[in-house]
């Protein structure tokens, strides 16, 4: 668990594999043999209060899960107004070993929802390292009637991905949001989506791609 301002770290090392050229001139590589140190930096947002959220990195490197355990933006029935709205921000800090550089290639999301017939409620999400462009906002959407597990996936092409820059140690930002609308059709009845997860079964993983900063 981490809280605002608080620090969390996972070293896990597997060993290290012989660079694959691709077609952009980028060499990847798999995970470094060394250590990988995740530090939390802030977490702020009403989805996310201090102590319900938890970081992990994945045994062999290629990946780290966020859960949350107080994630859920409701409405209808005796939802307070401002229930039907939620959002988490996290900074952290991967401290890369010497000559590496990683990027987020696809994201796996998760959840559950109950919904009413007529109510609908969306996902959305996006992150970037500081002082670089922010990813596109990924955003689903949930119709009832639904009362079950949900889960989307969001890949980034090659060409496209954005790695950490060799040789510094930037801010990794992370922003979510869930929304809930109970629609017309039956008010008086709560629906709800959540990220949140009491087993540690529902979580968000980041899969990670590493390069090689010493080749072209």
């Amino acid at each position: 668990m981490f809280t605002t301002l608080a620090a969390a770290a996972l070293t896990l090392s597997t060993a290290l594999s012989p660079l694959t050229a691709v077609g952009n001139g980028s060499y990847f590589t798999d995970p470094p043999d060394d250590k990988i140190v995740i530090s939390i930096v802030t977490v702020n947002g009403s989805g996310c209060p201090t102590g319900t959220a938890s970081v992990a990195m994945s045994p062999d490197n290629t990946a780290f899960t966020v859960t949350y355990s107080d994630y859920l933006a409701r409405s209808g029935g005796n939802s307070l107004p401002t229930d039907f709205r939620k959002n988490c921000q996290i900074a952290l800090v991967v401290h890369v070993p010497g000559g590496f550089s990683f990027a987020i290639y696809k994201t796996d999301y998760r959840g559950f929802a109950h919904l009413e017939q007529g109510a609908t409620a969306s996902h959305e999400a996006s992150y970037y390292f500081q002082g670089m462009s922010e990813t596109p906002h990924v955003k689903s959407t949930f119709n009832g009637v639904y009362d079950d597990n949900w889960q989307t996936t969001n890949e980034v092409e090659t060409p496209q991905l954005v790695y950490s820059p060799c040789g510094e140690e930037r801010i990794f930002n992370i922003n979510t949001e869930l929304r809930a609308n109970a629609g017309t059709l039956h008010p008086e009845k709560t629906s709800f989506v959540a990220m949140d997860s009491t087993d540690g079964d529902l979580n968000t993983t980041y899969h990670v791609k590493w390069k090689d900063c010493t080749r072209p």
